[in-house]
This record gives C-alpha cells, sequence and structure tokens, in this order.
C-alpha cells in the first residue's frame, strides 16, 4: 500500500476511472469503491445495491450511494454476474467510510470477460498516478 497525499492505493488491486477498485480473487472479482472517493463523499447514508444472481456491465451502474454530500452511481469496473452481496452495507453504510479496502467491499462478481474488461481499467502503477492528478485537484 501506498499513500498519495492523504489517500490510501493498494497494490493488489485494478482501478476504474469511476472511483472503483476490484480485486481478483480465485477467478471471482471483488469490487468496492476506493478511499478517495469516499473521502470526498465524507459521511456515507445510505447504499443501494443490485442482488445476487443479477448481472452488471462494466462502466454501467450498478447501484447507489447517498452521503451528506451527494447522491451517486457506483459503476461496475468489470462485467458479470453477482456471486455476493455485501450486506451489511445496508445496515452499515459507514463501513464504505472505515475499511473501503476491507470490511466495506460492495460486491463479488463472476467474471464474464476479465482479461478484456482489467485491459480497460487501471493498473496499481497507472493508479498512482491518477491518484496524484486527483490530489491536486482535491
Amino acid at each position: 500500500m501506498v499513500k498519495v497525499e492523504d489517500y490510501e492505493v493498494p497494490e493488489d488491486l485494478y482501478y476504474h476511472k469511476e472511483y472503483m477498485w476490484a480485486r481478483v480473487e480465485n477467478g471471482k472479482v471483488k469490487i468496492g469503491m476506493i478511499d478517495f472517493a469516499q473521502k470526498q463523499l465524507h459521511d456515507i447514508v445510505y447504499v443501494e445495491l443490485p442482488s445476487a444472481g443479477d448481472t452488471v456491465t462494466q462502466n454501467e451502474p450498478l447501484g447507489t450511494l447517498e452521503s451528506v454530500k451527494a447522491v451517486s452511481d457506483l459503476i461496475a469496473p468489470v462485467s458479470g454476474t453477482i456471486a455476493e452481496v455485501n450486506e451489511e452495507l445496508e445496515s452499515k453504510p459507514e463501513l464504505l467510510n472505515e475499511d473501503p479496502y476491507g470490511e466495506g467491499w460492495i460486491l463479488v462478481v463472476d467474471p464474464s470477460n476479465l482479461d478484456e474488461d482489467l485491459k480497460k481499467i487501471m493498473n496499481f502503477d497507472a493508479a498512482v498516478t491518477w491518484h496524484k492528478e486527483l490530489a491536486k485537484e482535491a
């Protein structure tokens, strides 16, 4: 993990320009929101997510979240079928703020086109450069 300004950037993830991360684990992809996004949104108070069995499409909304500042779409970094949803976020949306790369994960996808999807999102090195740009704008 590196820090860019005040933002954590873990090394084992892929990053989507819509402020989401993706971690490949045993052929599935765990998805969450990056640290920069949760800090910009401040207190997250509500999350609306799809159900297991639903499909998600890369670059399309997969749910919404509400913070004290805004309502935002959550955008899928990869395409596939939802294998698991973090049900705990329904009663504890603040997990997205408290632990965005751990307990605050959003869902797990059984990817349908993983190799192609990963080519379209950022690896760690590209994400560090991107975070430097984000930090300047924040």
